[in-house]
Order: C-alpha cells, then structure tokens, then sequence
C-alpha cells in the first residue's frame, strides 16, 4: 500500500526550493505503483521566464519517457489547473495525489470523473505555504493562475 502522505514529502521539499529561489511555491513528483521516485520538479515560471515550466510539467519531463503512464501517481502540492490536469490524461496519468484544494481548485474533480484516482490530503502545511504566499506576492500568484 502506498503511503501517500509520505510521497508528498517530495513534492513538498520541491515546494520549498522553488520558494527559496523566488519562485511559486508548487512542487510535484512522479512515482511508479512501488512508490519508485521517476522524476520531481517545481514551478520555475518565474526563474526560467518559461509560463510553461509548472510543478507537474517539471517533474514529468525529469522523469523522462515512457512507454505507458497508467500505473504512475503525480503527486502535487496544490490542485492541478487544467494545463496540469490536461498533461495527466494527454499521458494516462492513473493516480493523482492532491496537498491542498481549499487555496485553488483546478481540475481534479475533472480527472476523477475521467477514471483517474484523486486523492486530495488537505495537508495543512501546503495550505498554510500557499495561503501566506499569495498574500504576500498576489501579482505574482494571479499571474501564474492567469488572472488580470
């Protein structure tokens, strides 16, 4: 069985670099079924000048090809949005493990209703790290959620 919440550990510690080098807060990472690390990553917007380089995307290129993705879990820190959400059923992402909803809701529900196993953890720290950072850096936060 695998222990989700121990899974997040890394794309948390992701979170935490990319806050540290003047980034978003949102970590992710790729596991196979065994819980075998494939590839981590976080939101690198704002350091590489790249809108493109979100937490999922990150992890999913380190973790480099594949011939399938169904018996991977993505796990993330924050609700995918639906470029993320998009990236998981393009590859057939099979299991998606969600830190925290109550900040921003992309499309999790919408990868459940498409046969992906979603669990959202309610993790208080990734709650308390996105909720202190978009009152601190709000420009920054309704940027990378493409908001005017």
């Amino acid at each position: 069985m695998i222990n989700a919440e121990r899974l997040l550990e890394t794309a948390y510690d992701e979170a935490q670099r990319g806050l540290a080098e003047g980034g978003i807060p949102i970590g992710a990472a790729l596991f196979d079924s065994a819980g075998k690390l494939l590839g981590r990553g976080h939101n690198r917007r704002v350091q590489d000048g790249d809108p493109s380089v979100h937490a999922e995307t990150d992890a999913f290129r380190n973790a480099g090809r594949r011939r399938g993705y169904r018996d991977t879990i993505m796990v993330t820190t924050l609700s995918p949005c639906w470029y993320c959400s998009g990236l998981v059923r393009q590859f057939g992402i099979g299991t998606v493990i969600v830190g925290e909803s109550r900040t921003f809701t992309g499309g999790h529900d919408w990868l459940a209703e498409h046969g992906v196993s979603v669990t959202v953890l309610d993790d208080q720290r990734c709650v308390e790290m996105m909720t202190r950072f978009i009152a601190e850096r709000p420009e920054l936060w309704y940027e990378d959620i493409g908001v005017d």
